[in-house]
């Protein structure tokens, strides 16, 4: 059986910091990973003042609840990013369903694709942002700036395989947003094991 990866200490060390209530390292958290927080809550639900209630949320509940992370598991990148999903899906899904049964435009059908489509574009958002720097780069010459493999190899400075390989790395990282409801979830979006990255 493949042995787990050690998380990076970091996580560990905020973790137990978080447990001992540290508010330094509650602040240490959020100029971390406020701006991952609010990012895809706000692609979840596209409006600004209900990301900046999710991110307050998210953080609140992290201060109140530090065991509920386990560093054995994952890294807290995914965690948190799996708990601001979760806790997005469920703003939009109260407010979608308190707006049709005021007799909004709609149906649960159509809830059910739009909280769909909200959670595969969150999920491609977080992929993009933690996928290594060198399929990241390869990406947004490709498609950002519409420029094929062999272009793309001369705008970073490698080989045209390299360049192709790259590239198929990272479409097929994105190609797994639509596998799952969460950021990070190979699961239920409220318990997700997953996909890491650098902090």
């Amino acid at each position: 059986m493949a042995t787990r990866e050690v998380p990076p200490r970091w996580d560990r060390k905020m973790q137990q910091r978080l447990a001992r209530g540290e508010a330094a390292a509650l602040g240490e958290l959020y100029d971390r990973f406020a701006s991952l927080v609010h990012g895809l809550a706000h692609r979840v639900l596209g409006d600004e003042d209900a990301a900046d209630g999710i991110t307050h949320d998210v953080f609140a509940h992290v201060w109140e609840h530090p065991d509920a992370y386990d560093p054995k598991r994952e890294p807290l990148r995914t965690w948190v990013a799996a708990l601001t999903h979760r806790l997005a899906v469920q703003r939009l899904r109260a407010t979608e369903t308190a707006a049709l049964a005021r007799g909004g435009p709609g149906s649960t059908e159509d809830l059910e694709r739009k909280v769909r489509h909200a959670s595969v574009a969150a999920r491609a958002d977080y992929i993009v942002q933690s996928m290594p720097a060198p399929l990241r780069a390869a990406l947004e010459s490709a498609y950002f700036k519409r420029r094929d493999y062999r272009q793309t190899a001369a705008d970073l400075g490698v080989t045209e395989d390299e360049a192709r390989r790259r590239l198929r790395l990272g479409l097929q990282l994105l190609a797994t947003a639509h596998d799952t409801a969460a950021p990070g979830a190979t699961g239920s979006p409220g318990a997700p094991p997953g996909i890491g990255g650098a902090a």
